[in-house]
This record gives C-alpha cells, sequence and structure tokens, in this order.
C-alpha cells in the first residue's frame, strides 16, 4: 500500500469517525473509500467492518445505564442479533464478487434514503412509546433477524433499521431503544468481523489505516459536537451518499 492510498485511507476513517459521532452514516464514506483503494468490493466490504466497529462497542458503552437487564427476551435478541450478523457475513463471502457488485449501488441508495429519513423514523420511534402491548418474541426475533442478517451483509444504515424495529418490538422510552440498538449493532458487528477475520478476507494494512483514522476522527467529533451543526454533518453525508450511489451505478450497471 503506497503512501497516496495510505492517506486517503485516513483521511476516510477520519471524516467518518467525526461523522459517526456527530450523525452517524460513516459507511457512506468510509466503504466508498475502500473502494477507491482499489480492494475488491467484498474485501473492501470486509475491511470496512472491521475497521469501523469499535464505534458500536463505544456507543453501546457510553449509555450503558440504559441497557435492558439480562431478561429472557433480551438475551434472545442478543443471540439473533449474533447470528443474525455471523449469517449476513457468511452470504456475503460466499458470494461471487459480481453478484456482490450488481447490488453495491442499490445498497448505497438505500442506507443514504435510510440516513436522509432517519429524524422522521425517529419521531415515529417516539411515537411508539406508548403503545399498549409487546408483540411476541418470535415475530420481533423474526424482524431483529432478517436486520441483522443484512447488518452482516453490509451495514450500512443498520442503526436506523433496528431503531424502526426495536420501536416496534420493544415500545419504550427512545434512550432504551437507543441503547438495545447499540448493544445488538455491537453483537451483529463482532460476530461479521470475527467471521471476515477468521476467513482471511480482511485486507489489514487498509483496514489499520482507516481503524487509526476513525480513532481520531471519533475523538476530535467529541469536541466538535459542541460547535458544529449536526444538520450540516447531515447534508454533507446525504449528498456524499447521492453521489457515491451515481458514481457506482454508472461503473457497475452501465
Amino acid at each position: 500500500m503506497d503512501t497516496e492510498t495510505s492517506l486517503l485511507l485516513l483521511a476516510a476513517g477520519v471524516a467518518g469517525g467525526i461523522i459517526n459521532a456527530l450523525a452517524g452514516g460513516a459507511t457512506l464514506i468510509t466503504f466508498p473509500a475502500m473502494l477507491a483503494a482499489g480492494l475488491p468490493a467484498v474485501i473492501a466490504n470486509a475491511s470496512n467492518a472491521v475497521a469501523i466497529s469499535p464505534g458500536h462497542l463505544i456507543a453501546a458503552l457510553a449509555d450503558r445505564g440504559k441497557l435492558p437487564p439480562p431478561t429472557r427476551r433480551t438475551i434472545s435478541f442478543v443471540v439473533i442479533a449474533t447470528v443474525g450478523g455471523a449469517v449476513g457475513a457468511g452470504v456475503l463471502l460466499l458470494l461471487p464478487e459480481r453478484l456482490f457488485l450488481l447490488p453495491v449501488p442499490a445498497l448505497i441508495a438505500f442506507a443514504t434514503m435510510l440516513f436522509g429519513f432517519a429524524p422522521q423514523i425517529q419521531g415515529w420511534t417516539v411515537g411508539r412509546e406508548k403503545a399498549a402491548a409487546l408483540p411476541s418474541t418470535g415475530a420481533s426475533g423474526a424482524g431483529l433477524g432478517l436486520a441483522c442478517i443484512y447488518g452482516g451483509f453490509f451495514g450500512a444504515g443498520l442503526g436506523v433499521i433496528l431503531t424502526a424495529v426495536l420501536s416496534i418490538t420493544e415500545p419504550n422510552d427512545i434512550r432504551a431503544i437507543k441503547a438495545l440498538k447499540n448493544l445488538l449493532a455491537t453483537c451483529v458487528s463482532l460476530a461479521a468481523t470475527l467471521i471476515f477475520i477468521l476467513q482471511g478476507a480482511v485486507r489489514w494494512p487498509e483496514t489499520l489505516a482507516m481503524l487509526l483514522g476513525a480513532m481520531i476522527g471519533g475523538y476530535a467529533g467529541g469536541f466538535l459536537i459542541r460547535i458544529l451543526p449536526a444538520h450540516i454533518v447531515r447534508q454533507f453525508v446525504i449528498v456524499a451518499g447521492a453521489l457515491m450511489t451515481v458514481v457506482y451505478a454508472a461503473r457497475y450497471w452501465f
């Protein structure tokens, strides 16, 4: 890996770390950066997942006081998230490269739309807080399982998807939903990254360069959140996601 590529990935990691700290949506910046560094799409996705995975764990630990108690239901959700993340990662690695390339523009577009409509989804989540009854664990687990398989397969927008699913399955205060979302996203991320590492799907020089940048960016984001309006960051991410959708649609579809 040359110096120019290292600096590109470091800068993308810094930007991703800042974006995650302020608004979320780092994958819309970091995954295209891995592709721009010349990695095959599947390897780029796996390496990106490893590089940004600490963010979920840090978020979960930051609000651990609102994590739910280890009830049977919560434990079952953790198991579902872990298995779902592993299944999604396995599906990714089993797919031929050309079959993963085809949906890449659509996946980026889908994640960008989720990110763009996140405030509306979160507003709907708040409206669900007063729901009277919980769905059955089986029905809840089915929706959660599909979300977590997607998270292990690609991951962009997983936080928004989990928030929406949990608002239905776990009507509660929004902070508790966010805490549970962070816990489950951590399980998905750890399971997927473990599969990627064990299967040798991670390019470590590129991953470590981005990981270093993400750590720097996350730390810097803690300061910038005090002065930089989150809506500006959100607009930047949405524009970048839309641009990347067009670029990769032109590359892989036309």
